[in-house]
Parts: C-alpha cells; structure tokens; sequence
C-alpha cells in the first residue's frame, strides 16, 4: 500500500494589518485570550479589542499554565444526599501570543496530567485550545531559555509565528492550527526569503535568550544533584528564604495542588475546589497527624530545585522541569531563586 504524500503546512505573510483583521474575525467568532499590557508588564487576559494583543512583550507576570490549571478550580458539586455533579470547563478557546518556553512547559504539563490517571478536569481545558505560539521579539531581564534548549519550538503548537523585518510569517502545526488559518487563506504564502530570515530568529534567539548563562548541558543537571545533596548551599540560601512560594507560583512547570471541601453554612451541600499549591509552603508536607516531613527550609528549598531538576525528568525521559522562563528570579525578593546560579555553584564546588 502507498503511503499518502505528507502534507506541506500552510504557511503565510502576514502584515501588522493583516494580523490585526484576522485575530479581529477571530474575537467576533470566538473566545480569544492573548497577551496585553498590564500596568508596566504583561498578562494573558481575554481579548476585546485586536489592537490590545501584545506580540512584543518580554514575558507574562504569570505563566500560560492559569488557563489549562487555573489558581483555583470548581471539581465538583454535592449534595447531603450523596449526589454530585462534576464542573468542567469546555468552552472553545484561541491562546494567543505563547511564547516558546512557555509551550514547552505546557507539553511537559500534558506528560504529568496524562500519567497513570488522566485529569479530566485539564483536559477539557487543553483539548478546547487551539494555541498561537509567537517566537520572542525581546529578551526579558532574567530569560535563559537559549541555555534550556527552549528559546525555540519545532513541534507541539497549533500555530506558530515569527516576526522577520516588517511582517509575521504564520505556520499552521496541527489540524486545529490549519482551520484557524482558514480566515488567511487569501493571504499570500511565505517566500525563501522570509524563511530564511526565520531561520535566522530562531538561530539568533537560541544565542541571545541568555542573561544568566549555565556552565553546562541541562542534561547533566540529574546527575549533578545525585552527588549534591549535602552541599552548604541549601543551608546557606534557605537562611534568606520567607517559604512565600512565589518561585512555585509564578513557574510554568510547577503543577502541585491542594483539594478542599467548601461547605455550605447549612450543611446541606458543597463544592470541591483544587487550588495551586507550592512545595516550598511550610505547610505543603504535611500529613495525618500534624506531621510535617519538610518542615525544614532548606529541605523545601533543596527539595524545589531536586523536583525541577531530578524527579520530573525521571517521568518526562530526561527532560527538565525547567524551561529558563526566568519568573522566579524575578518574583524572589531574597534574590535566591535563580536556578542558573545554583547549578553553576554545584558543578564549581563539586
């Protein structure tokens, strides 16, 4: 039997007009949410208006993980009957203006949720996205994905553009992508020259993505921490450590959460709610009985960087759980949350 010719990926020029007509048909049709200015930064917020998409931003306050896991999450109504209906959110959605390292993390969230027992709840979320991924434009203070190997992306995104001179060129990489490409079918297709000067991004962006530069291969960041467990830096820097837990929440790969029932005042019913929680809380680990088997600070601040690091590449076939999005070095306020300074220090002091 012969085998179907593959086929090519429709791929456009766009102009900032064009851009802003098509994501304008997109907003009259459906939900969209895309990156805009918030104060003197940038979020993800549902879009009204084309003109307020930001493709040019450095990088969102919070990471795109909000949408598909949100801070706080209805699971299930109840009754005193012992009846219950659960909450899913299924309403179609376009994401527009991901950066790459952020949808490398969200892949590595699709490995977690969908191991051993699939998260409905996320998926019903994830499968109803349809994801715009837009290549970096400008280098946010403390980025380090060109040294994660996440300052580009080839696979994964539904569509991906790359700002090359005075226009965008647009590659649909899924079914879902080609149908939102529908509304550009009129427009025309990227010539060599404009693919090469994709290209030239990419390699660029892999070069310059770096303001905290590693003195290694992420891969060998498991290996290292296996024979650093004692080292007088998780002491030294937990000294400094407030357990806010602001590294764990504003990071793209952090997933853990805690489940509470609230009850309403008449004891008649309820909801079940799942809200983000973070391993360097002091209250994360503990367990029936009041105890709490990480009541230590460096032992949450050691553990943080071994979870990124050694446990989830574990799971994820090696690949760490750290995409060099660079939020938590700016959301620590004690300065000890850049996971390039700790691994150097390791790899110096070994």
């Amino acid at each position: 039997m012969r085998k179907k010719p593959t086929r090519k990926p429709t791929i456009r020029k766009l102009t900032d007009s064009a851009l802003r007509t098509w994501v304008a048909g997109l907003i009259r049709r459906q939900r969209v949410i895309g990156v805009q200015a918030d104060g003197e930064r940038f979020a993800f917020k549902p879009l009204t208006r084309a003109e307020d998409l930001r493709l040019d931003y450095d990088v969102t306050k919070i990471p795109p993980k909000k949408l598909f896991q949100p801070a706080a999450e209805p699971l299930l109504e109840y009754d005193q009957a012992a009846n219950y209906r659960s909450i899913f959110e299924t309403e179609p959605f376009v994401l527009f203006g991901v950066h790459p390292y952020d949808m490398v993390a969200i892949l590595q969230m699709d490995q977690v949720f969908s191991e051993k027992h699939c998260d409905a709840h996320y998926f019903a979320r994830r499968q109803n996205a349809t994801i715009v991924v837009c290549d970096v434009q400008k280098a946010s203070p403390n980025v380090f994905a060109g040294c994660m190997g996440t300052a580009t992306i080839r696979k994964g995104y539904d569509v991906l553009m790359t700002r090359v001179g005075g226009h965008y060129v647009v590659e649909a990489g899924s079914p879902k992508g080609e149908a939102l490409m529908e509304g550009l079918k009129n427009r025309p297709e990227a010539d060599e020259a404009s693919l090469h000067r994709r290209e030239q991004v990419w390699e660029d962006n892999a070069k310059f993505l770096v303001r905290h530069t590693l003195r290694m291969k992420p891969a060998e960041i498991p290996a290292l921490l296996q024979r650093s467990e004692d080292h007088p830096v998780w002491e030294e820097k937990a000294a400094r450590c407030f357990s806010c837990g602001s590294c764990n929440l504003v990071c793209p790969t952090c997933y853990c959460f805690d489940v509470r029932d609230d009850v309403k005042w008449d004891l008649q019913g309820g909801m079940r709610r799942r809200y983000w929680d973070g391993c360097m809380l002091l209250n994360f680990a503990n367990v029936a009985g009041g105890h709490n088997f990480r009541k230590n600070r460096a032992d949450r601040y050691r553990h943080r960087y071994y979870r990124k690091g050694l446990y989830v590449p574990a799971k994820l076939g090696g690949e760490i759980s750290c995409v060099g999005c660079g939020r938590c070095i700016t959301a620590c306020v004690s300065k000890i949350a850049n996971p390039v300074e700790i691994y150097n220090r390791l790899l110096e002091e070994r």
